[in-house]
């Protein structure tokens, strides 16, 4: 039987868990991708971490609808000194949960923290001399040199966020992630309802002060219309929407490409693309251990990606919700560019890498491919690469596992035998690949970079020249440079962008694009 005429028969008669017979205007049930691992979201690059942390935390820049940085926490912020200092000063009335009030050094601990974790963090480090709070409002970033993005940087919403928290946090042993979640944000984490593979709660923050003008991504008026918030990790898809078609949680985040046609049929429950600029799967490797610290081999992996194989896998046949030709830049927007595509969109021929794969000296070490089985359109990723290894005639072990173990796995720098790894798959926000700064996997800085370590002085050259570059000719021009670069160093491999569709209860309204937002949205 065919899985979709299966699931048309059956979604509807599906048991679900009992969440609750009916619900509740007060509280808002919703459905992640996976289960929130860590804590800390200047810990780890995993957007459900991120999730977690927009509603705990607040930031001292917010992004609108268009991506530009505006102030969030602050009343004011702004360059002096010919761009060499910049001051920052917090609005009134700002309080952590724990009841004490936000104050500049607060702010302050944070962001150096914050430096020392997150790549377009460690590149703003290296511009700052020295952060001082002359009052309890007011910050001051003294540069070395003039670093305009510095309001975009610290508003960025890619793992890692600059979350804002308590100084006696921030300022803890930076190599070990914090678990006591304390922010300003709209949203208190309820640790004692944790419930590990099944349930997260938060509940409002009644000290919360949203700052004037309306909510647009990130930033402006964050009003939380609910109490309360629950995360319900509901791994089975299928299970997920016939919970929503029974009004039994009240957003999926995102639905398995083959239930949606069934789910915009269903009274009660609606379906949009929140993220215009969808997600863009990626194939990391291991570039500290052999066989994938030879750039050779990397590069005559190149050959045997057809981006819209994954695509089929995660989306299906209908077009319109993916795209391949993908490069290392999102597709319609504006640093996005054909240079070097001919690497990913010429002739495949399986014998032509056979032959390349030898001539780059691949001896036959263990490749070990981390393969999560419980969220749906990684295993779809998974399941293709499984099958093209194992055609290319790599020695290989195809390690299954769950995502929360694959996100601890990856951090092993080790050799597959000392529980570390060679390959795993994932995908980012296309938002995150805008520009070379927030494109965690384009940074080349080696041993500080995310896990896969890769290194590149070039790549990381041409990133820095981009960064001080206003004209935007000028950074279009970087940006062919630095795809070029990428396509000889090979930090990873873009196998194609999906347009993500969410589902959620019809009587919900105010969603805003670009990732879960939970202030703004209502049930009326």
């Amino acid at each position: 039987m065919q899985r979709r005429s299966f699931l048309a028969t059956s979604l509807a008669a599906l048991a679900t868990p009992a969440i609750a017979a009916a619900a509740d205007s007060r509280v808002l049930r919703f459905v992640p991708d996976a289960d929130l691992s860590v804590l800390d979201p200047s810990w780890v690059t995993v957007y459900q971490t991120r999730d977690h942390g927009f509603l705990v935390y607040d930031t001292l820049f917010g992004l609108d609808q268009n991506y530009v940085a505006r102030p969030q926490m602050l009343e004011g912020a702004g360059p002096e000194s010919d761009g060499l200092v910049w001051r920052l000063k917090l609005r009134t009335g700002l309080f952590f949960h724990d009841g004490e009030p936000v104050l500049s050094r607060d702010a302050a601990a944070s962001i150096r923290r914050w430096m020392k974790r997150d790549g377009y963090g460690q590149t703003l480090a290296a511009a700052v001399q020295e952060i001082t709070t002359p009052d309890d409002r007011t910050l001051l970033i003294h540069l070395s040199t003039p670093f305009p993005r510095l309001p975009e940087a610290l508003a960025k919403t890619a793992p890692m966020m600059c979350a804002i928290m308590p100084a006696r946090l921030a300022e803890g042993d930076p190599t070990k992630p914090i678990t006591e979640p304390t922010g300003s944000g709209p949203y208190r984490y309820i640790a004692g309802e944790r419930v590990a593979g099944s349930r997260v709660v938060y509940q409002k923050f009644d000290r919360y002060q949203p700052r004037e003008g309306a909510a647009e991504r990130t930033a402006g008026g964050k009003i939380a219309h609910f109490d309360r918030i629950e995360w319900h990790i509901l791994q089975d898809t299928a299970t997920a929407a016939a919970a929503l078609q029974k009004g039994e949680v009240d957003w999926v985040y995102t639905p398995q490409a083959d239930l949606l046609p069934l789910l915009k049929r269903a009274q009660g429950v609606a379906t949009r693309v929140v993220v215009p600029t969808g997600t863009i799967a990626t194939m990391r490797f291991n570039q500290l251990q052999p066989p994938f610290n030879n750039p050779a081999l990397r590069r005559a992996m190149f050959g045997a990606i057809t981006q819209s194989d994954y695509m089929i896998a995660v989306n299906g046949e209908d077009r319109a919700r993916w795209n391949d030709g993908v490069g290392y830049f999102c597709p319609n927007t504006p640093l996005a560019n054909d240079a070097g595509m001919a690497a990913l969109t010429g002739p495949r021929n399986l014998e032509a890498v056979q032959r390349a794969i030898k001539e780059s000296g691949y001896a036959g070490e263990k490749v070990l491919f981390m393969a999560p089985q419980d969220i749906a359109s990684v295993k779809a990723l998974a399941e293709v690469s499984a099958d093209l290894l194992g055609k290319l005639g790599f020695n290989l072990e195809v390690a299954t596992m769950d995502w929360a173990t694959s996100l601890q796995r990856r951090l092993n720098k080790g050799l597959p035998s000392e529980g570390g790894w060679s390959i795993f798959q994932t995908s980012w926000a296309g938002s995150d690949h805008i520009n070379p700064a927030g494109n965690v996997f384009l940074r080349g800085n080696g041993k500080d970079a995310a896990p896969g370590w890769p290194t590149s002085p070039k790549i990381e050259a041409l990133r820095n020249e981009w960064l001080r570059t206003e004209p935007m000719d000028a950074q279009k021009e970087l940006a062919r440079k630095i795809q070029l670069q990428a396509f000889e160093d090979v930090p990873y491999i873009p196998l194609g962008q999906t347009i993500t569709t969410t589902a959620y209860r019809s009587d919900l309204t105010g969603m805003l694009d670009g990732l879960p937002i939970f202030w703004n949205i209502r049930r009326t």
